[in-house]
């Protein structure tokens, strides 16, 4: 545990609630970690679970922190930069907001340099994200280090050296949750075709999701592979896996996640204009 690290959070949402869980006890102490937020009721809840402090605006405690981390709207951030920015002197500043260049952020700090920009996904409610990480020029060595801890609160970590990198991370695994929901419906649906209630249909698909990807992470052998062990020919799986590539299900995905990769470009390049 980093015992003296204290970190301040500028919005208490989802995103914030799941690594202030991940981190309040293990991390630092809860009592280390202050919150502000314009909504009395999640920091009730926070305060109440976790024993953190909080704030409805940004108050002192957070010019005495070592981390500030700001999880609010991207069309709020410019504002709460504003807001924060004579508050910021040697402190690490993350971002969680989707599509702020870290160069905007930066410009709206006045030129402030120890930034880490990141995004993660929505398994990090449940400890289970994967978040891609860009550092600034500024941040030193021990600040990066730390923004991968409080980052691994929600799940793995992936540091990319070129930021533009992070529209790929968020195509892929920031959107990425809504492909596999997609497919589980889509699944779903069918196993009621076939008979089965809705309950049973849901444990079916999920059961398989969940040990498929459990096996895939597991195995040594690529998922082509594994995926050809279960496709005997003139067999079942042949026969839907021939379904799907006559109807380009494959090529849709991959066309869909550079269809999502093109948005976050196109979203950060209106979000972060200086």
């Amino acid at each position: 545990m980093r015992s003296d690290v204290r970190i301040s959070f500028i919005g208490g949402g989802n995103m914030a609630s799941a690594l202030i869980g991940g981190l309040a006890g293990t991390l630092t102490a809860g009592e280390r970690i202050h919150v502000v937020d314009i909504n009395p009721a999640s920091l009730d809840g926070l305060k109440q679970r976790l024993g953190i402090t909080v704030a409805g605006s940004i108050d002192a405690a957070v010019a005495e922190s070592d981390v500030i981390v700001l999880s609010v709207k991207p069309q709020q951030m410019r504002q709460v930069a504003a807001d924060v920015r004579p508050h910021v002197a040697n402190q690490l500043v993350l971002s969680v907001a989707a599509g702020i260049p870290a160069a905007a952020l930066s410009a709206w700090l006045d030129g402030y340099r120890a930034i880490v920009r990141t995004m993660p996904n929505t398994p990090a409610l449940i400890g289970q994200g994967i978040t891609g990480l860009f550092a600034l020029d500024g941040v030193s060595a021990p600040q990066r280090a730390l923004a991968d801890d409080i980052l691994r609160a929600a799940g793995a970590t992936v540091w990319v050296d070129d930021e533009t990198m992070l529209d790929a991370v968020t195509a892929m695994s920031g959107s990425g949750p809504a492909y596999v929901f997609y497919f589980i419906e889509a699944m779903q649906q069918a196993g009621q075709e076939l008979g089965f209630t809705p309950e049973q249909a849901t444990q079916l698909a999920l059961a398989t999701f969940r040990g498929a990807t459990e096996l895939a992470a597991r195995s040594e052998e690529p998922t082509p592979v594994l995926r050809q062990r279960v496709t005997s020919p003139g067999g079942t799986t042949f026969a839907a896996i021939s379904a799907m590539e006559q109807s380009g299900v494959k090529p849709a995905i991959v066309a869909a996640i550079h269809a999502a990769a093109a948005r976050s470009k196109e979203l950060g390049e209106e979000f972060g204009r200086t």
